[in-house]
């Protein structure tokens, strides 16, 4: 019980806590745009896909942390991958094919990108996810004005 109130370790918690809130507003805003279009995938699909991505990212650098050593060699580049492809296979259920057009292939890909927001909020890189926020409304929004 004792650890659980150890300065350092609630120290830690909070960062930890921040990087999961901002995933889940950061891809939330993501999501809300979808859901203000009435796409199938809204507001709460990429907050959890955002939140899920920060997650694994988070326990990927504690298990970095607590295993690195010359007897086990990490590689964070694995558990990247293992996020994209999650949330690859995720957005590939959104996409439909019917009567020869293909619907939900932008929804597809925000969600794709909200699990990139998520791995960068874990990361604690906010400033790079805040950009590929405002980038992604800026395509989804301004751009659709020029298609």
């Amino acid at each position: 019980m004792e650890q659980f109130f150890d300065p350092e370790m609630l120290g830690e918690a909070t960062r930890q806590a921040g990087r999961l809130i901002a995933a889940a507003l950061f891809s939330g805003v993501i999501g809300f745009e979808r859901e203000s279009k009435d796409h199938p995938a809204g507001l709460r699909t990429h907050m959890l896909v955002g939140i899920g991505a920060c997650l694994f990212t988070l326990l990927m650098t504690l298990l970095i942390g607590r295993f690195d050593s010359d007897d086990v060699r990490a590689d964070p580049v694995r558990v990247v991958e293992a996020i994209t492809s999650g949330v690859a296979f995720l957005a590939a259920g959104v996409i439909i094919q019917a009567r020869g057009r293909v619907h939900g292939l932008t929804t597809g890909a925000s969600l794709w990108l909200a699990g990139a927001v998520g791995l960068g909020a874990g990361l604690g890189e906010y400033l790079l996810s805040f950009i590929a926020v405002v980038l992604t409304l800026v395509v989804l929004r301004v751009i659709k004005a020029f298609e």
